[in-house]
């Protein structure tokens, strides 16, 4: 690798930006691609498939021989709520590869008994939730079904452009948070884009069961192409 990509590929590493090394195996001529060049990519199918999947792979396109290095940030999971489906729902995405941090203001709730080898933040999400630098690569999770917990860090998902929102509660109680965001200055399309109720629909009834559907779910819009997206809702 020319000294130049190393210096551009480490540079949107750094930024938590995802970038793919095309590689000719033929004649070794490589470039990167930033994801925000992706669009206008000749390589553009091969590259967002790729990059979607989050794994590297030999191509063949235009007759010639290719290998996609995907470079894609760590995925994070915020979870907002040291609850009973919190507990099921960390260890599960640490397994999957996540980065996982639990934010509740409520010292009873966030301890290490409940949450061992899981990063507890216990501060309101306002103070919490800055320094964990959510981005379009952190799930977000809110699960109290306390408003002045699960509002504010809901309204700091929508402005850091994270993948997946999801918040706990029926359809009525969603309604109502809605109201309660739209008053915040939310906009409607940010409120079209939290999942609630959470999870995928699989029946789920325990924590942990729930815990579950709701990792389908993030799983989901992290991998599917947007048409299997809206089929799996």
């Amino acid at each position: 690798m020319k000294l130049a990509i190393l210096h551009e590929l480490n540079a949107e590493r750094a930024a938590r930006r995802p970038a793919i090394l095309v590689t000719d195996t033929e004649s070794g001529e490589q470039r990167l691609v930033k994801a925000q060049d992706f669009a206008k990519d000749p390589l553009r199918v091969e590259l967002e498939r790729q990059l979607r999947m989050g794994k590297s792979a030999n191509v063949e396109v235009g007759g010639k021989k290719l290998f996609l290095n995907v470079y894609a940030p760590t995925a994070k999971l915020v979870i907002v709520g040291a609850v009973h489906i919190s507990q099921a729902l960390a260890p599960l995405a640490r397994s999957l590869g996540y980065d996982v941090t639990v934010v509740d203001p409520r010292t009873a709730f966030a301890s290490a008994e409940r949450f061992p080898d899981i990063p507890l933040v216990a501060e309101w999400p306002d103070t919490a939730l800055p320094p964990l630098n959510v981005d379009a690569y952190t799930a977000f999770v809110a699960v109290t079904h306390d408003p002045k917990i699960d509002d504010p860090a809901l309204l700091h998902a929508f402005e850091r452009g994270c993948f997946y929102i999801g918040a706990l509660g029926s359809r009525k109680t969603h309604a109502k948070r809605g109201d309660r965001l739209r008053a915040q200055g939310a906009k409607d399309s940010d409120i079209a884009r939290i999942h609630a109720p959470i999870g995928l629909a699989i029946g789920a009834v325990s924590p942990s069961e729930i815990a579950v559907s709701i990792m389908a779910e993030i799983t989901a819009v992290l991998r599917l192409p947007p048409k299997e997206k809206e089929e799996a809702a």
